[in-house]
């Protein structure tokens, strides 16, 4: 499971205590609320259906999928169903392609999602062998359903553009600069990053509120 309510607040409040630009935002919005997914399996194929597509029409290919085989969180069925049957769901040829191949990953046991590598780096590179599974996707299952404290997606664009906003730079810093940012933050930069949506969230709505 990802991290806590507990762990996120425990974990800020130690980043406000080294950083006063982090300890403003807190107390500008409030805490995070978890991030929570659930481990194993059926969450990355849930990642790979998601890829490009609204939340609205991957809920519905997710229905189809269960409808047609069952229990989508077995590799199995998605092994032995057709490319007709993914693409009735609707699949298209290239996430057909990807979700083979995390099911053939998981049932040959070369990606084993409950002993994944303990460094973080090596449990990406697993995830990563996977066809679609790219790094956001591997540090976002990480983070949101392993828990891993320390991970920090500097290619997410969010991520990126508030932690710009909140140590106030003039520009969105690039992926190398928010990865170089972020070092004297750990072991703690999963909780910042979870913040940093957060903070986005917050931008947004306070855009669209009425004066």
């Amino acid at each position: 499971m990802g991290l806590t309510a507990d762990q996120l607040r425990a974990a800020l409040d130690t980043l406000s205590a080294q950083e006063p630009a982090i300890a403003a935002a807190v107390a500008r919005i409030g805490y995070p609320a978890p991030r929570i997914r659930d481990r194993g399996y059926a969450t990355l194929l849930r990642t790979i259906v998601g890829q490009q597509v609204s939340v609205k029409a991957a809920d519905a290919v997710w229905r189809k999928l269960e409808t047609l085989v069952g229990d989508a969180g077995d590799p199995a069925a998605i092994a032995a169903a057709s490319d007709d049957d993914l693409r009735a769901c609707g699949f298209s040829r290239q996430k057909a392609g990807y979700a083979r191949s995390l099911a053939d990953e998981v049932l040959s046991g070369r990606l084993p999602l409950d002993a994944l590598p303990e460094d973080d780096e090596a449990a990406i590179a697993a995830l990563t062998r996977v066809k679609g599974i790219g790094r956001w996707s591997a540090e976002v299952y990480l983070l949101f359903a392993e828990g891993r404290a320390d991970i920090w997606p500097a290619g997410d664009l969010a991520v990126q553009i508030e932690i710009g906003r909140i140590l106030g730079h003039d520009a969105r810093p690039t992926e190398k600069q928010a990865r170089a940012l972020a070092e004297p933050w750990r072991p703690h930069r999963g909780a910042l990053a979870i913040f940093t949506w957060h903070h986005y969230g917050a931008a947004a709505d306070a855009v669209g509120a009425p004066v």
